[in-house]
């Protein structure tokens, strides 16, 4: 494969730049618009050149990695690597999870919320799949304690309220 330089080493010093531009504009949290999106999709960009690069500059790439200097700053960031996936404590949970909670939690606020009778709310749970079986059930004693799928209940049955 022919890896020309003077295309790959532009396309991978423009995705380095872009993805530390809104990266650090995310970690400060003054990131708008598409910054985000455009960090985690772009950010394939800089993986994929940067490979191609690698493989461009192989030779200079295997004499940094045969140096003891080299072989250590690698070895590093491998440890940082496989440090960053030790659990740290307690995750830190979104804003929303507390109400999430509280109405997932509440048997009989959940048709109040939704602005419905306790049978619609019936009718629409059994539609979605669910199998209520008594008015004082919780939503997280019907789909379990996964935040996602209470998030996505709440949302269907909010939506029909509309």
């Amino acid at each position: 494969m022919n890896i020309r330089r003077e295309w790959i080493t532009p396309i991978t010093a423009g995705a380095f730049l872009l993805s530390a531009m809104t990266g650090t504009l995310i970690f400060f949290h003054i990131d708008t618009g598409l910054n985000k999106l455009v960090h985690e999709w772009l950010s394939w960009v800089l993986l994929g050149s940067g490979a191609l690069h690698a493989t461009a500059n192989f030779a200079g790439f295997k004499c940094h990695l045969g140096t003891p200097h080299g072989q250590l700053l690698m070895g590093v960031f491998a440890l940082v690597l496989l440090l960053s996936f030790v659990p740290l404590g307690k995750k830190d949970t979104p804003p929303f999870a507390a109400p999430i909670r509280a109405s997932s939690q509440a048997p009989t606020t959940l048709a109040r919320v939704a602005q419905v009778s306790q049978e619609q709310l019936h009718e629409r749970l059994t539609k979605a799949g669910l199998q209520p079986k008594s008015d004082q059930q919780s939503l997280s004693d019907l789909v379990g304690p996964d935040m996602r799928k209470q998030v996505q209940v709440l949302g269907m049955l909010l939506a029909a309220a509309k």
